[in-house]
């Protein structure tokens, strides 16, 4: 039977232990939940030219920044296609070969999908994009919970059980 000072130090690795996952538990969670300071941007004008060909948007994402005006330019290759923006309701709709201008002002940040308003063929509803408004701080929340997981899984969890395994004597039965 291991002896009552093995037992306590088994405890004392398991409570080591424990203080290293909530210092990790906790970056995570200020991570993940901790408001980042956004820098100022000054609003500016921006010029965007779409190209409706074919049941898709080029560029499929359009990012812009919050308080900037905004101008689409949509042109269509093929057949008249639209563009609605969700959120803002707003559309345009082009003829083959024209273009189109769509201005407004990114008032609202977020993620809006863009839609094709003119029924166009047979995969219609697959033609959609994204416009972003605002800095994508979701992306880097998301790329430093997984390397704080992966850090957890291929460091801490390995060294820990070695340790215990190296500080238990080995018992015949």
């Amino acid at each position: 039977m291991p002896s009552r000072s093995l037992y306590f130090r088994d405890l004392r690795i398991l409570a080591a232990g424990a203080q290293s996952v909530s210092g990790i538990l906790l970056a995570a969670l200020v991570m993940a939940f901790a408001p980042f300071p956004e820098p100022f941007v000054e609003p500016t004008e921006r010029t965007i030219g779409v190209m409706a060909s074919s049941f898709e948007f080029s560029p499929a994402e359009i990012s812009v920044n919050p308080g900037d005006l905004v101008t689409i330019e949509l042109t269509s290759a093929d057949v008249v296609h639209g563009l609605y923006i969700d959120g803002y309701d707003m559309q345009i709709s082009a003829d083959p070969g024209q273009t189109q201008t769509l201005t407004f002002t990114a008032d609202k940040s977020g993620t809006f999908r863009l839609r094709c308003s003119v029924t166009c063929g047979d995969l219609h509803p697959f033609m959609i994009g994204k416009l972003h408004v605002g800095s994508n701080t979701l992306l880097w929340r998301g790329f430093g919970l997984a390397t704080l997981s992966v850090f957890t899984l291929l460091v801490w969890m390995p060294a820990t059980f070695r340790k215990r395994n190296q500080d238990t004597p080995d018992v015949e039965i």
